[in-house]
């Protein structure tokens, strides 16, 4: 498998956290091909994800867990690698029995994070998310569970105490908290402190991260790095369910599998971390009170996404579909009734922007234009010092 990368951690803490043991403690009775309990990881002399959970060393368990990830496959069909895998912990939760399987799928250079449990008395895979970034999902500290009673969070052993959205510090039984509320579709943050360890001398107070929802769709992954805290400020307000939709910042640039594009895999333009937000402008629609115009960045598996959200004055933001970053970023603004071309652009003495001739403009500053958009394609140009780049958009069918 490929080394994987992880923002905000240098390789030599990859490194440590590479360093494979033996000493995870076998299921009692395991068969060899049985999944094995924990994950093979450590941060010097810690265990980062050792088996948890009541039923954690449950041999019966363990081999139903098995052949339910055995029978499981990915949207483009691809199967799970069971001796690179892991049950990371196997209990009772709402009255039911739960397993939480760190998948590892070679076909995608994907990990999967699985939710096992019974129904009819059978074990099968009922909830799969897949960690985006093309490292391994145990590099992650925090982990988010679907279950009955709302969101949970699995958390690792270097996991000192985990605060929830409301800055409260979160029961957690053996590496799984309480119920947690979180809403559908907004954005709430999540704060881990980490203890001291080989790779983080220091610790860490504050392990931000962002849960975009319980709204948010398999195999989407909910949970978004933000150390920064700008991600935090960049949703405020926004309905995240309304992004990750299909023709939404998050959710509108699908991935490809080979020569075509995968309808149910995570988008290439799902979040993974460093969302930002800045303001480019102000927008003035039907005579009304001027709006914020501003322009979203994150970054993906497949490289830096951008976006612009438009925030009329008492009104209700519209996003536009992800724009992959480029010299001259191009949006359609999908205002009722009124779609709009929002073009950006780093401006200097070397750039110069061309349109069609006639071509009414409704906002027109160095780095910000905004044209109508009517049934025609509307092309446009942008002459820098070593080459002009083009951009073609079309009013929403």
């Amino acid at each position: 498998m490929a080394p994987a990368r992880r923002p905000g951690r240098t390789v030599a803490a990859l490194l440590a956290l590479l360093t494979t043991v033996t000493a995870c403690g076998p299921v009692a009775d395991r068969q060899p091909g049985d999944l094995r309990a924990g994950y093979d990881s450590r941060d010097g002399s810690l265990t980062v994800w050792p088996a948890r959970g009541a039923l954690a060393g449950n041999a019966e368990m363990t081999a139903a867990v098995t052949a339910a990830v055995r029978d499981w496959r990915s949207p483009v069909d691809d199967r799970v690698h069971l001796p690179s895998s892991g049950v990371l912990w196997a209990g009772e939760v709402d009255g039911a029995p739960l397993a939480l399987v760190a998948a590892s799928v070679p076909g995608e250079s994907a990990s999967w994070l699985l939710q096992v449990t019974a129904r009819d008395g059978r074990y099968a895979v009922t909830h799969a998310t897949e960690y985006t970034d093309p490292g391994y999902l145990v590099y992650s500290d925090v982990l988010p569970v679907r279950t009955a009673e709302g969101r949970r969070y699995l958390v690792s052993a270097r996991v000192q105490r985990v605060l929830g959205p409301d800055g409260r510090a979160l029961a957690v039984t053996d590496g799984l908290s309480g119920p947690v509320g979180v809403p559908a579709c907004a954005a709430v943050p999540v704060t881990a402190t980490l203890r001291a360890t080989e790779s983080l001398p220091r610790g860490r107070a504050t392990d931000r991260l962002l849960d975009l929802g319980t709204g948010t769709e398999a195999p989407r992954y909910p949970l978004v790095r933000d150390e920064a805290g700008s991600g935090r400020r960049a949703l405020a307000g926004l309905d995240t369910c309304s992004l990750a939709g299909e023709d939404g910042p998050f959710g509108s640039v699908r991935r490809r599998v080979g020569d075509r594009e995968s309808r149910d895999s995570v988008p290439a333009s799902w979040p993974m971390a460093k969302l930002a937000v800045r303001t480019v402008g102000e927008l003035a629609v039907g005579g009304g009170q001027p709006g914020e115009v501003q322009q979203l960045t994150w970054e993906t598996a497949d490289g830096t996404m951008t976006a612009v959200v438009y925030r009329p004055a008492g009104g209700t933001p519209v996003a536009s579909p992800a724009d992959r970053a480029a010299p001259l970023q191009a949006y359609v603004l999908p205002l009722p009734g009124r779609p709009l071309a929002v073009l950006t652009w780093r401006s200097n003495r070397e750039t110069s922007l061309s349109i069609p001739p006639g071509t009414p403009r409704l906002v027109d500053r160095p780095g910000l234009a905004v044209l109508p958009l009517g049934a025609d394609r509307l092309t446009v140009s942008l002459a820098t010092a070593d080459k002009t780049h083009y951009r073609s958009l079309t009013a929403p069918g």
